[in-house]
């Protein structure tokens, strides 16, 4: 008996939204297309090229440039998903039921849209595979921990920053998949998604609870969403933008048939939002 309900933990719950939100149309993005849009109105197409076959990083596109296009798309995002969060709360009380699922579905894929473009922009390897719909365990693993850090939590910063490291020190193209899916790493990926899953239950009693009013609860629920999603967005900005990833690295340069390592110099960095920092203890951070 409730066997359902019993089986279905805050971890699996938050896996299976995630899964889903990452199979809806527009969600993925094509690393590529999103690196050539986002930088050509101020790199060179030599620097493109690099940033697209290697990393921005490997391309030395300065730390100001990648901010700038970085804030662009948080703003594009941002608009688009309040938007269609204040659309979806019009109905009422009577199209619960259909809304509110939608609407939770819609907000995750927006985060994953934003997820993936400040990824690329700071030099992660494309995180979807081409073939089909599926998700493989090391892309659900690195997701989840970008969400963790958008949701605020030390351990998903920490776990984050670790893999960014492994990748750096290795000048892997690809995800860890065995840290991600075995190794120390693992257990923070299930303890991140558990604590989303509980999030997750009570942003969706909050946004049933908006939508109950016509009208006003479209105001309401587009203004939830901008309150959550702008900072959400930027908190990861920061946190990937200081991983091992991002800063510049030594290329291997051939002249005249002979190797020659050449350091790309870092531009200064650019001190970040008072709403964007890291939070100091394992929970969302407080307003």
């Amino acid at each position: 008996m409730n066997q359902g309900k019993v089986s279905e933990s805050p971890e699996s719950r938050f896996s299976a939204v995630l899964v889903g939100a990452a199979r809806l149309p527009g969600v993925r993005i094509d690393r590529e297309a999103y690196l050539r849009s986002a930088l050509a109105r101020h790199c060179s197409e030599d620097e493109i090229r690099i940033a697209i076959e290697e990393t921005p990083a490997a391309a030395g596109i300065p730390v100001d440039l990648l901010e700038k296009a970085a804030n662009d798309s948080i703003r594009y995002e941002t608009a688009k998903v309040s938007t269609l969060s204040a659309a979806a709360g019009l109905p009422g009380i009577f199209a619960l039921p259909a809304t509110v699922p939608a609407d939770m579905a819609q907000y995750f894929g927006h985060m994953l849209r934003i997820a993936q473009k400040l990824a690329y922009l700071y030099s992660w390897p494309d995180l979807f595979s081409e073939d089909g719909d599926d998700v493989d365990d090391a892309t659900m693993g690195v997701l989840t921990l970008f969400f963790g850090v958008m949701f605020g939590t030390q351990s998903a910063n920490a776990a984050v920053g670790k893999v960014a490291e492994m990748m750096a020190k290795q000048v892997a193209k690809k995800l860890p998949q065995k840290a991600l899916t075995q190794g120390v790493i693992y257990p923070i990926v299930k303890k991140v998604a558990g604590y989303i899953g509980v999030q997750m239950t009570k942003q969706t009693f909050a946004k049933s609870v908006s939508k109950a009013i016509p009208v006003v609860g479209a105001a309401i629920s587009g203004g939830l969403t901008l309150a959550t999603y702008l900072p959400m967005a930027k908190r990861l900005k920061n946190h990937l933008s200081d991983s091992e990833l991002a800063k510049p690295a030594q290329r291997v340069v051939v002249v005249d048939a002979e190797v020659v390592h050449e350091s790309v110099v870092a531009e200064p960095p650019v001190s970040h939002d008072s709403d964007g920092a890291a939070v100091a203890i394992d929970g969302p951070q407080s307003s």
